[in-house]
């Protein structure tokens, strides 16, 4: 659970969002099953490539289950963390954790301080001409064919 006086971190389960993506997840399960059946008689009226469907959309649905579960552990993860953090969110704010844009705290792009250009790296130097050459390889390549 969370610090004394916090929802427990199973809560944002039931935000009006995440229902809606409940409904949206067993509608689109059953959905793929009965297009499945659907692509079962129709095969065995006599449709060969019903067949190759027939299989795959039971898969679809058993792939889209997984993807939800995941979807769901990854939100536990990252609202475990903030907890675990000492991050003391409001229930406005546990609602609409995922709409902030911004990412957990050491996930991200950091921005590089110094140029990876080293005058002294001889491998890097080696690289680069062999980029240089191929470059002037295929200048002139494209003038046989129209193009320029």
């Amino acid at each position: 659970m969370g610090t004394p006086g916090s929802a427990p971190v199973w809560r944002f389960l039931i935000a009006p969002r995440w229902l809606g993506w409940h409904v949206l997840m067993v509608v689109a399960f059953w959905g793929m099953l009965w297009l499945g059946d659907w692509q079962l008689h129709r095969a065995l009226g006599g449709n060969a490539l019903s067949w190759a469907y027939t299989f795959e959309w039971p898969l679809f649905a058993c792939f889209s289950v997984v993807f939800w579960a995941k979807t769901i552990r990854d939100e536990f993860r990252i609202r475990r963390a903030g907890a675990a953090s000492g991050e003391a969110l409001t229930a406005a704010e546990r609602a609409d954790a995922g709409d902030a844009g911004t990412l957990p705290t050491g996930i991200g792009i950091q921005q590089v301080e110094e140029p990876a250009d080293d005058p002294d790296d001889a491998e890097l130097a080696q690289y680069n001409a062999y980029l240089a050459r191929l470059n002037d390889q295929v200048k002139g390549h494209g003038k046989w064919h129209g193009f320029r």
